[in-house]
């Protein structure tokens, strides 16, 4: 597993969301620059989105979701075409950054 996950899960069906793209950026400056992209599997998740033995050096990042594709995937009409969560690394411990996801509204939280 690598030192950042994530999952997606569709509060609206109560199912992970599956096919999503994540792209993974870092902010070194002022402008973002990626570091991976990933899509979600059938349990919604990216376990794999860094090498294993990769650690995330200590700032800031960012992850975009692409939400778009799966709505229109569904046939459902979205607020959000993506959803980016800004966080700060600041250990070298495990960091999981889930995504609860509807049409009109999301959250998200620090995992384990």
């Amino acid at each position: 597993m690598s030192q950042l996950t994530t999952h997606i899960l569709d509060t609206t069906r109560g199912k992970p969301a599956q096919g999503i793209s994540i792209i993974l950026y870092s902010q070194p400056e002022d402008t973002w620059q990626e570091l991976a992209r990933g899509t979600t599997n059938q349990d919604g998740r990216i376990t794999d989105l860094l090498p294993k033995d990769e650690l995330l050096a200590f700032g800031t990042y960012k992850l975009k979701f692409l939400t778009q594709a799966y709505f229109d995937q569904l046939g459902t009409t979205t607020f959000y075409p993506f959803v980016e969560i800004v966080f700060s690394v600041q250990t070298q411990e495990h960091y999981h950054v889930p995504l609860l996801l509807n049409p009109f509204g999301y959250s998200t939280y620090r995992g384990s």
